[in-house]
């Protein structure tokens, strides 16, 4: 039998200071022959964050202003072998400078174009600000996606679905932290033929029945699908009719997410169940297998 490898290291790992006290790091995906189950990012060889093997970024928060900061980053199979480490990429934070409260204008002009089936390009005229503009934050729909330095005025976003329509924003940010407003929005579709479904529905759903003293309730648990940025709203389909909104109001679950809702009181009622995402760029991904649950089988 042929010994299980550790994944390979991170390509393309990119840090860039997004304000006096933070850094957006980002990096390319890693391939193992299990699959990568998260990243650590480490900070002078000292893990500092750690996300699952969806994502592919992260904002390291709380450093030092003006002070160098080196990156690297990891990856992990599921079972938990360590790849080797990434290059080292290194970022100096800026100075924090005077006291600041007044945000940057809202970059003005973003265009996107399309660069094939899975990429796009886009361009916007530079934000100004009292003292200077450290970064720029690109938004696909409600969720960043991507950080440039704040002497940039485009961004290349790779990794998009082929024949998808997207919506994207741009907000530039202060060494103080201070966000502007979004700009006006740029739409584009990728070329290609494509669903905006495929490969976006929740994956590993899994559905249990739970008695109480109060009656029935299904218990949810399910692997988010990869979608390039987080997915904060869900769409739960009980018995092909009836719907729920499940929105997740605080820190999104970084493994498995998990709901539970009240089904009733009598025994033997079955159950089916199913639920779908809403992606970074406002749409609605694919609905997830569908499972069946009987109340009182637990």
């Amino acid at each position: 039998m042929e010994p299980d490898r550790p994944p390979t290291a991170p390509t393309g790992v990119t840090a860039v200071a997004s304000s006096a006290t933070s850094v957006h790091v980002m990096w390319n995906q890693s391939t193992d022959d299990k699959g990568v189950r998260r990243y650590e990012v480490l900070l002078g060889g000292k893990k500092v964050k750690e996300v699952p093997g969806e994502r592919h970024m992260v904002d390291i928060t709380d450093l030092a202003p003006g002070t160098e900061q080196v990156f690297t980053v990891r990856a992990l199979d599921t079972e938990g072998k360590k790849g080797p480490a990434s290059k080292r990429v290194s970022v100096t934070t800026p100075e924090q400078g005077k006291e600041d409260t007044r945000p940057p204008t809202a970059p003005a002009g973003l265009t996107a174009e399309a660069g094939g089936s899975r990429a796009a390009t886009l361009t916007w005229k530079a934000a100004e600000d009292d003292d200077a503009v450290a970064s720029y934050d690109v938004y696909q729909g409600g969720s960043k996606i991507h950080s440039v330095g704040g002497e940039s005025t485009s961004a290349v976003l790779t990794g998009l679905r082929p024949g998808t329509a997207y919506r994207f924003t741009v907000k530039a940010r202060d060494a103080a932290g201070n966000t502007s407003p979004a700009s006006p929005e740029a739409r584009l579709t990728t070329t290609g033929k494509g669903s905006p479904e495929a490969g976006a529905a929740p994956t590993e759903l899994t559905a249990t029945a739970r008695r109480t003293d109060e009656g029935h309730y299904i218990d949810l648990a399910w692997v988010a699908p990869k979608t390039g940025g987080e997915v904060t709203e869900y769409q739960i389909r009980l018995d092909g009719k009836q719907d729920t909104s499940l929105v997740w109001g605080g820190k999104v679950p970084e493994e498995k997410a998990k709901y539970t809702f009240f089904v009733g009181k009598e025994d033997g009622v079955e159950h089916r169940v199913k639920l779908r995402a809403k992606l970074p760029d406002g749409t609605w991904g694919g609905f997830s297998p569908e499972r069946t649950v009987v109340t009182g089988e637990e």
